[in-house]
Parts: C-alpha cells; sequence; structure tokens
C-alpha cells in the first residue's frame, strides 16, 4: 500500500509539475492556442500565474514534506487541496464542452482522494 501510494504522488507531482510549469512560464498568448487551455482565453494572465504556482506548490507538497520528513501531514492536506482543485477544473471543462478533460480532472481527482485516504488513514506519516 505504501508503494502504490509513492508511486500515486509522484504521478500527481509530475502532473501539478507540468501544469504548473506551463501555467507559470508560458505566455497566455500561446497557452491559449493549446489543447485543453481554451479557458485561458477569458481568463487574467495574473490568475493564471496563480493557478500554475499553485500548482508548482502541489508538486512539491505530495513529495518533498514526506522525502525530508519535516512536516510529512502536507502530503494529505495536498492532495485534499488537489481535489479542490480538480473538482474547479472539472466545472471549468464542462462548462466548455470539453467532457474527455473532465474525466481526466476525474482520474487526477481519484488519485489524489487516494492519497489522501491513504495518508490521512492507514498508510500515515504518523504511524
Amino acid at each position: 500500500m505504501d508503494l502504490a501510494l509513492w508511486i500515486a504522488a509522484g504521478l500527481l507531482g509530475a502532473v501539478a509539475l507540468a501544469g504548473g510549469i506551463s501555467k507559470t512560464f508560458v505566455p497566455k498568448e500561446k497557452l491559449s492556442t493549446l489543447r485543453g487551455a481554451a479557458w485561458t482565453k477569458a481568463a487574467s494572465a495574473g490568475f493564471i500565474k496563480t493557478l500554475g504556482v499553485l500548482e508548482l506548490l502541489a508538486a512539491v507538497g505530495l513529495i518533498l514534506p514526506a522525502v525530508v520528513g519535516i512536516a510529512p501531514i502536507l502530503v494529505p492536506v495536498t492532495a485534499v487541496c488537489w481535489i479542490a482543485l480538480m473538482v474547479g477544473a472539472m466545472i471549468t471543462h464542462r462548462r466548455l464542452g470539453e467532457s474527455e478533460l473532465v474525466l481526466l480532472n476525474l482520474a487526477y481527482l481519484a488519485l489524489a482522494a487516494f492519497i489522501a485516504w491513504g495518508r490521512f488513514g492507514p498508510e500515515s506519516f504518523t504511524g
């Protein structure tokens, strides 16, 4: 179970890192032309960059606290925050009629829920 949680955290961390880098460092004009990023046309550059920074923090929060053993409770807390982010993403993509992206966000949400459940419960770092 511990290994499965580490793999899930690694996968979700990679997703968060990729999304965070693109939203933080790719200009809005270029980002809005990419598949799945149509929502950026109506969003401010500041909002997009803020989401990018939050995703970068999520990438760090899913892995680093457990690796260094400092405040590992942040791992499941980060997973819960990711769930909230994915709910917002699913609502946004649903409004745009992008059902395949809603399903992708649902998969990311399920990974985060698994991490939160596992790290708050049977495989917590405090036990």
